[in-house]
């Protein structure tokens, strides 16, 4: 994507996995990332790997909008990553999408090998492979998700150990009740049974067993 780079400044139309689309201002390209500003006054993070075609409008196609000038997460450093802009976000209030229908709202709590724990009033609790994250969105500094009190987000969340890998945290969870990619399909819902080369067993309510690729798993929280 460095190619763009003569497009800084400009609008762009950004189209990523799950057919969603972005139209902002190009505001900066790191090594695996791109910020954009919107019109309702966003910045999106976007990772380069889920972006699958952008768009140059002509001219009389776009609307005005106005270059905010500083972005909300700093690396202070010369060019961006995907992960110094997450590692940077920790205890910030974000919106982050992962799924193919719903975003997250609340904040990251660690940045590990190859997955986020992020900590949501309403999931609690989530790890979310990283390769999975489509977008990261910062709040503005005087909103909180759902417009809840400050005194509702704990600075230490969760008491779970935290492993270096996904797979690793997964197995920790054997035995208990977990969800995955948000409950959206029945069969990600129950009692993780067992974890062996990336396939998980997971029992159901009715007591089915249900296999399923953790590279596919985009997000997990428990009960």
């Amino acid at each position: 994507m460095k190619h763009l780079s003569h497009y800084v400044g400009e609008q762009i139309e950004v189209e990523i996995s799950g057919h969603k689309q972005i139209t902002g201002i190009l505001i900066e390209i790191g090594t695996d990332i791109i910020v954009m500003y919107t019109k309702e006054g966003d910045f999106y993070y976007i990772p380069i790997l889920h972006i699958q075609k952008v768009k140059i409008p002509k001219i009389n196609e776009t609307e005005e909008i106005i270059n905010p000038g500083n972005t909300p997460i700093n690396t202070h450093t010369d060019e961006i990553s995907l992960r110094k802009i997450v590692n940077n976000a920790k205890g910030l209030f974000v919106e982050i999408f992962v799924t193919s229908k719903n975003s997250i709202h609340g904040y990251v709590t660690n940045l590990m090998n190859d997955y986020i724990v992020f900590y949501s009033p309403v999931f609690k609790t989530m790890f979310i492979p990283f390769h999975h994250l489509k977008w990261l969105i910062p709040y503005n500094p005087n909103q909180t998700p759902y417009g809840l009190d400050r005194q509702n987000f704990p600075v230490n969340p969760s008491r779970i150990t935290l492993a270096r890998t996904f797979e690793e945290q997964i197995k920790k969870l054997q035995g208990q009740m977990v969800v995955y990619d948000l409950g959206e399909d029945k069969d990600k819902i129950g009692q993780l049974k067992n974890i062996e080369n990336n396939v998980i067993e997971l029992v159901t309510a009715r007591e089915e067993s249900v296999f399923i690729n953790t590279r596919h798993i985009k997000t997990l929280h428990f009960s």
